[in-house]
């Protein structure tokens, strides 16, 4: 069993040696530990500490490309390299790198696909009360939205099974945190969540540097996987309220009508229209998004085996991921 810790990283000379330095070597039931530098275009000398340290891989773009695509580039080093076991945690060391055997054990007892550590949201002093209120309200929402049971939406620190690599998706220049838990749960993964301890802080947080724009990026990217993953249920909500109004203006004009005096409320039948039109059109582009989603899965699956070739799995196991081998009793296409 092989486990690899990415770390994505962006000028993070200074406090990567510390979050090295607290990541576990040996766990029970991993054979060997390894660690990967994913460099998002540092300027510093990010990647020769790295190096120095002896981290076992750097990967990494040329100039910034955003925390979720250095992440994406993470979990596709990880695969290439052979985990099954990927630990994605951040390199300023507010996690508890010790808490790594507890993210992971969920995966080696066979409970969960991803965990996610549960940060003491409450207890974190550099957090202001607005910040932990959203913090709570977010994760609030990712439930809801998923249909998982996160405890703490937002954290970065987490663990996922070699299969749920393969399936995983991030759409957002932005961040992955939202985004992937939603996903998983549309795709009927099995989502947990640990207690974890967190450090000192020892660097402003470079993701949130404003209230406003983090509630903003996190709703909008909420909104975007929803209508990804239940485009029928989506837009066919979005048709009801004008539909509804539609009918009741429409109701209004004919009773008037019948009572002789429709001439006066022609306003009423015109807007009725134009809202029952909108409805309609909105109906419509439900039912062309579904079979679009159609098409999404298909791609998502044919994406799914390039990832697992590039990886160097064989035709077998790649069939076996697939549900089609009697070997392996799960059937991962069914529960993906």
């Amino acid at each position: 069993m092989k486990l690899i810790i990415q770390i994505p990283c962006l000028n993070e000379a200074e406090t990567l040696p510390i979050a090295l330095a607290d990541l576990p070597k040996q766990i029970p039931g991993i054979d060997v530990i390894e660690t990967l530098i994913i460099d998002d275009g540092s300027r510093d000398e990010t990647v020769a500490v790295a190096r120095a340290h002896g981290v076992d891989h750097v990967v990494g773009f040329r100039g910034n490309q955003g925390l979720a695509r250095a992440f994406m580039l993470g979990i596709q080093s990880c695969l290439e390299r052979g985990a099954d076991i990927i630990v994605n945690t951040d390199a300023d060391n507010q996690y508890n790198g010790a808490d790594i055997e507890q993210l992971v054990r969920p995966i080696l007892e066979d409970r969960a696909d991803l965990v996610i550590g549960a940060r003491p949201i409450a207890n974190i002093r550099h957090f202001s009360p607005i910040k932990k209120l959203l913090q709570k309200l977010g994760s609030w929402v990712v439930r809801r939205v998923s249909n998982t049971d996160v405890a703490d939406a937002p954290s970065g620190f987490r663990a996922m099974s070699r299969e749920v690599g393969f399936v995983l998706n991030v759409f957002s220049d932005y961040t992955y945190t939202l985004e992937t838990i939603i996903q998983a749960g549309q795709k009927n993964l099995r989502v947990s969540s640990v207690p974890i301890r967190v450090n000192g802080d020892l660097r402003p947080s470079r993701l949130v540097r404003s209230i406003t724009s983090y509630v903003r990026r996190s709703v909008l990217t909420m909104l975007r996987i929803f209508i990804v993953y239940r485009p029928l249920r989506f837009f066919l909500s979005m048709s009801v309220p004008p539909f509804l109004l539609g009918l009741a203006l429409g109701g209004r004009f004919l009773l008037y009508y019948f009572q002789g005096d429709g001439g006066g409320h022609v306003q009423s039948l015109i807007l009725a229209a134009v809202l029952l039109l909108v409805a309609f059109q909105t109906m419509l582009l439900a039912i062309l998004a579904d079979l679009q989603s159609v098409n999404r899965r298909l791609l998502e699956d044919l994406q799914q085996r390039e990832r697992a070739r590039r990886s160097g799995e064989s035709e077998g196991q790649i069939a076996s991921r697939h549900g089609r081998s009697s070997e392996r009793p799960r059937d991962w296409a069914t529960s993906a």
